[in-house]
């Protein structure tokens, strides 16, 4: 009997989050363009590198969707936070949906496709998402009621995490069926999935600044924030940093065209394995979240992620390769749910759109700018020390950090009220103290 009570609290607690409409409305919108942007980066990649056969250009593909998506996005962090998010969005999707259709026109007679028309098309993709990025996250706390948090961004990273699974999987079968042209139809119907998604999610109210400060003044906001709050400053460096020598994502058409000998088909499959290892911590993490110690977890799984693509920087066989990015990818769930979660509970509504471009600003930077990192890199030493140099400065990045940013280290929440155990920063008016006004009350 208590056995059973038990596993009936389980499965309702496991599924809380999926009992409110629209949050399955943003699950499924994030769902399919999570699909499409990561088929999109298999298919863009893959088709630049055959077009070229040359790692430097991998890089620049990186770099050309990094420069207007960071130069953008602290404004459009501000534009999240004075206007509607849910609009901002909808504008975006369509966007994305139009970069996919130009790019299927691009590609419609086959190998002779101007690189140069590929990479004005992801630019342009780049500008949208300096928009979408800050809107998309801040009006997820807006969907999300603050007791599901976590559970609520478990289901998130899990269903992002599948997409970036099953999108990459599929779009390597695809491009081998109906090459790029056909690939891109796909993608561009993704992203339109997303649209109606968005779409239909009800209107929620939002926290506008009363006061009106100047463009400037109001950026400057959002990054004085975070720098006096440690734990996310040293988080979302932690994962800058990590990402930019230790992703070998940018370098994977590489690995399955001429170390792996795999073709598109096991280039998506690599893809895939990465987000596969992510899937299965997330979802564990729907009932057992990873908060109480969130600090400790973080730093331990930035050195797995580390370890495990040392493992795959050596590997020339398809499953050990596999395995690897398996298991980095379980790590690097551990991590995006954490981090996820902190931006969530550490972040007051007024600032969350600027305290989310923020970070999209270090993820860009780690990303996209990583990916010119690696290709660059690749292209002066080779692929294989490129990816070992990024795996030993992860390692040495997780330690440094655990040495130097205490604060993150001794980070904990209570993992049934979400409570801080440990105070983030007691100078600031936005961030709760080391505890509840109602335990402050019950410790007199």
């Amino acid at each position: 009997m208590y056995n059973k009570s038990l596993m009936n609290q389980f499965k309702r607690h496991f599924a809380d989050s999926l009992n409110i409409p629209d949050i399955r409305l943003f699950i499924g919108s994030v769902g399919f363009f999570t699909f499409g942007s990561r088929a999109l980066a298999v298919v863009i990649g893959f088709q630049i590198y055959r077009i070229t056969h040359s790692a430097l250009a991998l890089g620049w593909l990186g770099l050309i969707e990094a420069i207007p998506a960071i130069s953008l996005v602290l404004f459009g962090g501000y534009v999240a936070d004075h206007f509607n998010r849910q609009r901002i969005i909808l504008i975006t999707r369509a966007s994305s949906f139009l970069c996919a259709i130009a790019l299927t026109l691009l590609s419609w007679h086959g190998e002779s496709v101007s690189v140069f028309g590929l990479y004005s098309v992801i630019f342009i993709a780049g500008i949208a998402r300096g928009f979408a990025d800050p809107a998309n996250a801040a009006f997820e706390a807006q969907v999300v009621p603050k007791h599901l948090t976590v559970n609520a961004s478990s289901w998130i990273s899990t269903t992002w995490i599948s997409s970036a699974v099953l999108g990459p999987a599929a779009i390597g079968f695809i491009f081998d069926a109906w090459h790029a042209r056909g690939s891109y139809l796909v993608i561009a119907g993704a992203f339109i999935l997303s649209w109606v998604s968005t779409f239909f999610i009800s209107p929620k109210p939002q926290s506008v600044p009363k006061r009106q400060e100047s463009l400037f003044k109001s950026l400057g906001i959002g990054w004085h924030f975070v720098l006096k709050s440690e734990p996310l400053f040293a988080s979302m460096g932690l994962d800058l940093l990590a990402v930019l020598f230790g992703g070998a994502v940018a370098l994977l058409p590489i690995y399955a065209e001429d170390i792996l000998h795999v073709g598109a088909t096991g280039l998506g499959l690599l893809n895939a394995a990465t987000f596969m290892g992510a899937v299965f911590i997330t979802l564990m993490a729907t009932h057992r979240p990873p908060m109480a110690h969130a600090g400790r977890n973080l730093l331990w799984a930035v050195a797995g992620f580390g370890v495990s693509i040392l493992v795959f920087a050596f590997s020339k066989n398809f499953w050990l390769s596999m395995s690897a990015l398996f298991v980095s990818g379980v790590f690097d769930g551990v991590s995006v749910v954490i981090r996820r979660s902190m931006m969530r509970l550490l972040s007051p509504d007024p600032l969350r759109g600027r305290v989310a471009a923020v970070n999209m600003v270090f993820l860009c930077a780690s990303n996209e700018v990583g990916t010119f990192e690696s290709g660059m890199l690749a292209s002066l030493i080779g692929t294989v020390p490129c990816v070992a140099v990024g795996g030993t400065i992860t390692l040495v990045v997780a330690v440094s950090t655990a040495v130097f940013a205490r604060k993150l280290r001794a980070l904990r929440f209570d993992p049934e009220t979400l409570e801080l155990i440990t105070s983030v920063d007691s100078s600031s008016p936005y961030v709760g103290r080391h505890f509840s006004r109602e335990k402050m009350n019950e410790r007199k």
